[in-house]
């Protein structure tokens, strides 16, 4: 879809970029965004005037209900004092019990409910206090009763005062049963005309859009010939820019095949020429007789054919940028086997690599610091014929992007702590390890030898 699309893209910048149509275009497009702006606007303002009146006519309800369960509360409360007055039974009372504990919380509920209304608080207030009064009046009356001054207690009763305390109660509740009405009322009409005012400004927000992209699309339409033509140009300067593309990506491509072809050459004749060398130090080795002198050449003859076996893999290889060191020290660790532990009762060599890359000069150098530690350890590890391992191990270290190369032997040990030898080989494989940034770490607690060489992995050119 993009790839259909991409060839149109400057013609329509083209198109959008013309004075007068752009101004056109981002003059059209604001009124659309601002139209769309206050429609939304409206529907927002009628969400929340819903939401308002919902939670108004939710309070007007606990109100209302609140006023009324107070006045059933009290009903209940002299009905059960006249039950008990007129039979003397406590039975009858239970109505009276019970609203002597409800009421004192449904006028609390009532309190709350009013409480910062100027409306509504000049009614609860005298309904409460009629209340109060009322239940005090009950509660004197079944108390006169319950010492056997009956005739007091319906003195009392018929005296009116309670009646007169529930009128003013029912009057009250009737005073708050108006005044939620007609704010409901008052309300409905309010969410009713906001309604109809959305809507209003919905519809003429649509027919305005409508509007809008019915210019808008006239627009486009009067110049979809010059979006043509331009596209059409493009696609020409396209298919132009494409054959030079190809004929310079043909040119490069051959240039690059041409260099890989010339540095494989290098590598051979270098891996060649280091082969030589060897070659005529292994025809040196037969004609000397000081037992110093051949060590030192077979040691120099190692490091060869260390440095040659890393030109041998770049040669063999596609990639000449990396070296796969799990196959380069295996085929380095066998030629060391055949030219310093040939017979048997030698040490053995044993290889565990993991497969890593590494770049080429790095490689050089841990094939170097490989061939020096294995000779050390084959000279002086074991005693002639004692046989025994000496282990290569090459893996990742407990970081990423760094690796570790460890060559350990099960022999005597340091002794004082420094590798034997001469010590050319030593220099060699520090000046190797500050190659790859880091040092070789001998561990003390081994029983034998164990070098350790931990290093980062240098990032291969592509």
């Amino acid at each position: 879809m993009f790839s259909a699309v991409r060839p149109s893209l400057p013609a329509l910048i083209r198109f959008a970029r013309t004075p007068g149509i752009g101004r056109s275009i981002v003059a059209l497009l604001a009124g659309a965004i601002l139209l769309l702006l206050m429609a939304n606007l409206a529907t927002f303002v009628m969400i929340q005037r819903t939401a308002a009146f919902n939670d108004q006519v939710e309070r007007s309800q606990q109100v209302r209900r609140a006023a009324r369960d107070l006045l059933l509360s009290l009903v209940d409360a002299e009905t059960g004092q006249r039950g008990f007055l007129l039979s003397g039974s406590p039975e009858f009372l239970a109505p009276y019990t019970r609203a002597e504990l409800s009421v004192p919380e449904q006028i609390e509920e009532l309190e709350r409910l009013s409480d910062g209304d100027p409306q509504l608080e000049p009614h609860v207030g005298a309904m409460l206090e009629a209340a109060r009064d009322q239940l005090a009046e009950l509660s004197r009356a079944v108390a006169l009763s319950r010492t056997g001054r009956m005739g007091e207690a319906i003195q009392q009763v018929r005296s009116g005062h309670g009646q007169s305390l529930m009128e003013v109660v029912r009057a009250r509740v009737a005073a708050i049963d108006e005044i939620e009405n007609e704010r409901f009322a008052a309300r409905k009409r309010q969410s009713e005309h906001g309604l109809i005012l959305t809507l209003w400004a919905n519809a003429l927000g649509g027919l305005l859009v409508v509007g809008l992209a019915g210019i808008m699309i006239w627009l486009v339409r009067r110049y979809v010939a010059e979006i043509q033509d331009a596209r059409d140009a493009l696609d020409r300067l396209n298919a132009g820019l494409e054959t030079q593309v190809r004929d310079r990506t043909a040119q490069l491509t051959s240039a690059r095949d041409r260099a890989e072809a010339m540095l494989r050459e290098v590598n051979h004749r270098v891996g060649n020429s280091l082969q030589l060398v060897s070659t005529f130090m292994s025809l040196q080795l037969r004609h000397l007789a000081d037992d110093g002198a051949r060590a030192a050449l077979k040691e120099a003859k190692a490091r060869i054919e260390a440095v040659a076996h890393v030109h041998r893999r770049l040669y063999t290889s596609d990639d000449m940028s990396s070296v796969a060191m799990d196959e380069y020290l295996e085929g380095l660790i066998a030629e060391l086997g055949k030219s310093l532990a040939p017979g048997a009762g030698s040490p053995v060599l044993k290889l565990t690599a993991a497969p890593l890359s590494v770049s080429t000069d790095q490689a050089v150098s841990i094939g170097v610091i490989v061939t020096e530690l294995v000779t050390n350890a084959v000279k002086y590890a074991y005693r002639p014929g004692q046989g025994g391992e000496i282990r290569i191990l090459f893996a990742p270290d407990g970081r990423a992007g760094r690796a570790v190369l460890t060559v350990e032997d099960d022999g005597p040990g340091l002794g004082d702590g420094k590798p034997r030898g001469t010590g050319l080989g030593g220099r060699i494989v520090s000046a190797m390890a500050s190659g790859l940034r880091a040092a070789i770490e001998y561990d003390p607690t081994h029983s034998g030898v164990r070098a350790r060489l931990a290093f980062d992995l240098q990032p291969v050119a592509r």
